[in-house]
């Protein structure tokens, strides 16, 4: 995403008084539970180590972080929130957000597809019956961001 560009943009179509929020709380690929590292790794044995993203490339992290791109633009004025959550998962559950993921969405893998569920299903399975279950604790981050006294 063409950040700036973005951040223009909102600049002319929003109020002067208005509130840009970037919000987020990462993905399993990036937690580090013991079943999210073990998911991570099949997921690699099938696709190579490079995390997928978009259709056709691997993932690059942002040269930037958000907060320096709103300190350059209209919205200078910016408050963080950080609200700590726990998900608890299911193995039908994170095979459904599996499957809406640009880094293990079905076509990624082709007809390999089917065998690579039928892992990940038993490998979930096998991290849900334990103590810890499959359990995501996490922080979902608000950037709230706001034109210095609301002006345009």
């Amino acid at each position: 995403m063409d950040r700036p560009a973005v951040l223009a943009m909102a600049d002319r179509v929003t109020a002067p008084g208005a509130t840009l929020a970037i919000m987020g709380d990462g993905s399993l690929w990036t937690h580090t539970a013991p079943w999210t590292t073990a998911l991570r790794e099949l997921i690699q044995s099938y696709l190579g180590a490079e995390r997928r993203a978009g259709t056709t490339g691997a993932y690059a992290a942002p040269g930037r972080r958000y907060e320096d791109d709103l300190a350059e633009s209209p919205f200078s004025e910016v408050e963080e929130r950080h609200f700590p959550f726990r998900r608890v998962w299911t193995p039908d559950k994170v095979i459904g957000y599996l499957r809406s993921t640009s880094f293990a969405r079905p076509d990624l893998f082709g007809d390999r597809y089917p065998r690579f569920e039928a892992e990940a299903r038993a490998l979930l399975e096998q991290h849900a019956a334990t103590k810890d279950g499959l359990v995501e604790d996490g922080v979902f981050d608000v950037l709230l961001a706001r034109r210095p006294g609301g002006a345009r």
